[in-house]
């Protein structure tokens, strides 16, 4: 139960505290006309339950959801007037009907409570990346992994939130 909160944690920090910038670009990417947006799954690898703690995949995986959904609720109250649709587990792909897609990739808990993650914001009218947060660890907190995974997610909210024109 604590190193979910340390992933969840740290999954927040890592999507909100690296500025988004389009591909070999500094500035910002102009996603203002963007109002659909499909937040993806960030997937912890299944396999490290037993290196995070818990005695079963299932329920590591329930902690991972868990992190995911709160992640996704907390995002949603960032940016009102857009509609928001988050993946319902590791396997939804983004459907159709909605302009941005936030994809999560390369994420992993390190030795430590350590979040790793790359964030790529796709525009799904051209089916192309146009900009991304590069794979940045970021250091865990003294807490559980279930409390800190929460918290990280939180955090990435709030940068994604800043990043598409959101509030605070």
């Amino acid at each position: 139960m604590r190193r979910f909160a340390v992933t969840a944690l740290l999954l927040v920090s890592v999507a909100f505290t690296t500025p988004l910038v389009a591909k070999d670009r500094e500035p910002a990417v102009d996603v203002s006309n963007m109002n659909h947006i499909f937040l993806g799954w960030v997937d912890i690898n299944s396999d490290d339950y037993r290196h995070q703690g818990y005695p079963t995949r299932e329920e590591y995986l329930r902690v991972i959801k868990g992190a995911n959904a709160d992640f996704q609720e907390y995002f949603r109250s960032k940016l009102p007037g857009k509609t928001v649709t988050g993946a319902e587990d590791r396997a939804d792909a983004y459907p159709a009907g909605n302009d941005l897609y936030i994809k999560f990739s390369d994420a992993e808990f390190t030795h430590g409570y350590r979040l790793r993650v790359s964030i790529h914001f796709i525009d799904l009218t051209k089916n192309a990346e146009i900009g991304s947060i590069p794979l940045k660890q970021y250091t865990g907190r003294f807490c559980s992994l279930e409390s800190c995974m929460r918290k990280e997610l939180e955090e990435v909210a709030d940068e994604l939130a800043k990043q598409l024109g959101g509030g605070k």
